[in-house]
């Protein structure tokens, strides 16, 4: 498929009522509005492609740049391609989700987390964090830096409450995915989570609310799930 053919058949599955319910969750103009369910046999078509992935986030379409991240070869991402996804995601779910998804699951995830958490910009900042999430879910605890995770914890109990709204969030994500995902620093994160309280974000009136971290942990401790990694984190 080309990025024309799939441009048009995105179109034609756009949605009113699905472009208001997105909008109130941060995902900016242009894009169709089309369900996330209808973009997985468009990926199945496709596969993995590096080029199409990129031209299709080129194209600034919020469902486009969506579907890139689904179809993208990550390992093929270099810096200068991951640097450019992260600056041109103005959209909550492709900041939040899309970029840090590729990051996560290429070679150079954990390198690009920790430059884009000292951005100046929001979403850049906040897809770090989302980024250094994903990879406790991903990676076995053997292959990340426990010292730098457990030096993060600390960083995000002393700047959590003074950060921007949305890097706000994903720091308060990225505690639950440290506690719920890399065993050897679990009792830390709870305690960090107990330390740090409730975490306010402005969910712009939308139903969403804010998980509590311990809440969280605390299941994954009961459900018998601490430490067990994911396959892959896009969805």
């Amino acid at each position: 498929m080309t990025v024309d053919e799939i441009m048009a058949d995105l179109l034609s599955h756009g949605s009113e009522s699905i472009k208001k319910v997105l909008l109130k969750h941060g995902v900016r103009e242009p894009f169709f509005g089309v369900k996330v369910e209808y973009l997985k046999p468009i990926r199945k078509k496709i596969k993995i492609d590096y080029q199409l992935a990129k031209d299709l986030y080129a194209t600034g379409n919020a469902d486009a740049m969506y579907l890139a991240g689904l179809i993208a070869d990550d390992d093929k991402m270099t810096k200068a391609d991951l640097q450019t996804w992260a600056e041109q995601a103005l959209s909550t779910n492709i900041n939040e989700y899309t970029v840090p998804w590729v990051a996560a699951e290429g070679k150079l995830g954990f390198e690009m987390a920790m430059e884009w958490i000292d951005n100046p910009q929001d979403h850049v900042a906040a897809a770090g964090w989302s980024t250094l999430g994903n990879l406790a879910a991903l990676k076995e605890d053997g292959d990340l830096d426990i010292d730098a995770y457990r030096a993060l914890l600390q960083r995000v109990i002393k700047t959590i409450h003074t950060s921007p709204n949305r890097v706000r969030s994903k720091m308060n994500s990225f505690v639950i995915s440290v506690g719920a995902y890399i065993n050897t620093l679990s009792p830390e994160a709870v305690a960090a989570a107990g330390e740090i309280g409730a975490v306010y974000v402005d969910t712009s009136g939308t139903a969403c609310k804010v998980p509590d971290a311990v809440d969280y942990i605390n299941k994954a401790i009961a459900k018998g799930s601490l430490g067990k990694k994911k396959k892959t984190v896009k969805c």
